[in-house]
């Protein structure tokens, strides 16, 4: 096994954790446009930058499994532990809340997409979503006010290709990650070199290849570029043309019809993390603390701001073009993730030691547990 990098600087820790509230904010302004809680274009290309925020998220999930699983050197149980707890400290809190919301609006006699089926079979849909199975092959299914659940269910499948593949050997490891692939299907095949170009610019690129000034230069390189990619509407061509390519018209692409702008977004946000590593950046230590406060609630914002968008959009008379009542739905969001924040993400230890008690997770007696985070 070969030596373990150096640990990640701490300025260059601080510009992912900016990185990740900046990817939860552009999701949340994209989701007021698509639910029509302001009117389109009101935000600019502000508004529209969702899918591209996800996608920054995939190479930034790979690359930070990558980073502590290479650095804290955690057994398999410890890697089951840290990636259980960290999906299901927000998963199972916001998802049974937002089926209980779904129910309550269904009694009220209030229109809720998703919310019949699923409310009718509790027992068939919680396992189901629970398992992240809403994404293999053909099937589309998000939880009522879950919308952001669809990229889940990509992270889930990930977190456990990538686990398999660390840990298992031989014969084994092959077999369970034909299994994993197999129950995956093409969408998140598709997508599964984004991820991985995360994990590779870590284990590829462990120490400094650029002088600051270089890599600041390469760093506003990736701006621009992303720039152009968004003004030219790169995307649009891109769809199409992979569309057009897909030769197999009984299996529709769905969540993964843009892999071809996704592949070329996620080039550019592996220039700019590698530019970003070595450009410095300490500028960032004096926002430490609120970098970090925010971060540390950008998992639960992401997954539970659909579910305020809903519930106010379906209780409150909301006039989109009305500033008053935009701030006052932003305010809602943003109460709401530090309310949740208290059992979620804040809440972490505890959730690591729930699951570190279940059967198989239990630490041995020679080796403590590994705490690894994402």
């Amino acid at each position: 096994m070969s030596t373990s990098s150096p640990p990640m600087a701490p300025a260059f820790s601080l510009y992912l954790d900016l990185v990740r509230i900046l990817g939860a904010s552009a999701v949340v302004a994209a989701h007021f446009a698509y639910t029509g809680a302001i009117a389109p274009g009101a935000w600019g290309v502000g508004g529209s930058m969702g899918r591209e925020a996800v996608i920054l998220f995939f190479v930034l999930s790979g690359f930070v499994i990558a980073a502590t699983t290479d650095q804290a050197r955690p057994d398999a149980r410890s890697y089951a532990v840290a990636r259980l707890s960290r999906l299901y400290s927000v998963v199972l809190p916001v998802l049974l809340l937002a089926l209980a919301c779904a129910a309550f609006l269904v009694i009220m006699d209030r229109s809720v997409p998703n919310a019949g089926y699923a409310l009718g079979k509790p027992h068939v849909y919680i396992p189901f979503y629970l398992l992240f199975l809403g994404q293999s092959w053909t099937l589309t299914e998000t939880p009522p006010f879950m919308v952001p659940y669809w990229s889940l269910c990509y992270e889930a499948w990930y977190y456990l290709l990538f686990g398999l593949a660390h840990y298992l050997r031989g014969r084994r490891r092959m077999l369970a990650l034909l299994l994993a692939l197999a129950v995956m299907g093409y969408k998140m095949w598709l997508l599964l070199p984004v991820w991985l170009a995360g994990a590779w610019l870590y284990r590829a690129y462990r120490e400094p290849l650029m002088s600051p000034g270089v890599a600041r230069a390469g760093w506003i390189g990736s701006l621009l570029a992303f720039a152009i990619y968004v003004g030219a509407d790169l995307e649009t061509p891109l769809r199409a043309l992979g569309s057009a390519w897909w030769p197999f018209p009984a299996l529709p692409l769905g969540s993964a019809d843009r892999f071809l702008a996704d592949y070329l977004v996620g080039a550019i946000v592996l220039l700019n993390f590698a530019c970003a590593r070595d450009a410095g950046f300490a500028g960032l230590l004096r926002f430490k603390p609120a970098i970090r406060l925010l971060a540390g609630h950008t998992f639960t914002l992401y997954l539970s701001h659909m579910l305020v968008i809903g519930m106010w959009l379906a209780l409150y008379p909301h006039t989109r073009g009305n500033g008053a009542d935009i701030l006052g739905l932003l305010l809602a969001i943003i109460v709401a993730t530090a309310l949740l924040g208290g059992v979620t993400e804040r809440r972490l230890p505890a959730w690591r030691a729930l699951f570190a008690r279940l059967p198989g997770l239990r630490p041995s007696r020679k080796a403590g547990a590994v705490v690894i985070g994402n």
